[in-house]
């Protein structure tokens, strides 16, 4: 089969198209043929070795196919099922071998491509909307990076709970989609100093919540967002590491709290995978969630993925398609 491999950590260039054996399901686990594979910034940590992999190793966490064979002791799928998934590795590939208890069945209106978006960055917007910080009705969000794949998904959840959304954007284009989600103000952070547009924007009063995949570029001033004992959700680091930093400040901001979660803890068992999928899946089906696949590249372009996508020149959702 025809593989993505990182065998030394690097840039772009580090991701290498091999031919692999086609793996053998353990007897828990269920061999899927991939249709579509999501592109993340957590598969760029893993190719930099900002997060820690063995090598070599084939990227990927998110990926959506059809089940070709299942192990002995796999029940509830057969062949010919559509699935998808979310923090198993090794979805830059034609196959995977995936643990049956990870795996999602897709219903008939939602289509692999879709499955493939909306796992990772959907089940994360999920959770940062109504479990980190559960919005609700009369809170004001500042939500970073609105046009990306979880800003998009997360503006329209912070909408669906009633919330009023400031985001930001880097360009016109990225804001008018950040718009048609649902962002009642998107601040051009190139263009104007997002603190006093925030400050401006909410009566000098400041956000409940800031949700920030961004990182060093934009934590402290983030902070400065916050209205007292605000609530900092720091979920990536796309600019860089946030650096050592007092906790006296968010004292002296105003009792603020911080948090850095990840999606791994909100899924860790099976009913909670199952009933987040389901909801996303739901909003789907009835129109209230709009998925916006941007591009979807050959597996052999898996490299020029990374560069897009570190250069900030993806809107939505990035696939790749092994076909």
């Amino acid at each position: 089969m025809k593989a993505i491999q990182i065998k030394a950590h690097g840039g772009p260039e580090a991701l290498v198209l091999a031919e692999l054996a086609v793996p053998e399901p353990a007897p828990n686990q269920v061999l899927v043929r991939i249709e579509a594979a999501g592109v993340n910034f957590i598969d760029v940590y893993h190719r930099t070795g900002l997060y820690t992999v063995n090598l070599p190793y084939v990227p990927g966490q998110e990926a959506a196919g059809t089940v070709e064979t299942v192990g002995e002791e796999v029940t509830g799928l057969a062949a010919g099922d559509r699935v998808a998934w979310a923090g198993v590795a090794g979805a830059y590939a034609e196959y995977a071998c995936v643990p049956a208890e990870k795996l999602v069945k897709l219903p008939e209106h939602v289509d692999c491509e879709q499955g493939a978006a909306a796992m990772l960055q959907g089940m994360t917007a999920h959770y940062l909307a109504h479990d980190t910080y559960p919005l609700k009705r009369g809170d004001t969000a500042l939500v970073h990076a609105a046009a990306g794949g979880v800003g998009l998904l997360l503006v329209q959840m912070a909408r669906l709970r009633g919330a009023r959304v400031l985001a930001t954007a880097g360009s016109a284009r990225k804001a008018e989609l950040a718009r048609k989600a649902g962002a009642d103000e998107v601040i051009l952070y190139n263009e104007k100093d997002f603190v006093a547009e925030v400050k401006r924007l909410t009566g000098g009063k400041g956000v409940q919540v800031v949700y920030d995949s961004v990182g060093q570029a934009t934590f402290l001033k983030s902070l400065d967002c916050l209205a007292p004992r605000g609530m900092m959700v720091t979920f990536g680091q796309s600019s860089g590491k946030i650096p050592p930093f007092d906790t006296g400040l968010l004292a002296a901001r105003g009792s603020l709290f911080l948090t850095r979660p990840t999606l791994w803890h909100y899924i860790a068992d099976r009913p909670s995978l199952l009933a987040r999928a389901g909801e996303l899946f739901d909003w789907i089906g009835a129109g209230k969630l709009f998925l916006y696949i941007s591009q979807v590249l050959p597996l052999e372009q898996a490299a020029e993925a990374h560069r897009l996508l570190e250069g900030r020149q993806t809107m939505g959702k990035l696939l790749l398609s092994p076909a």
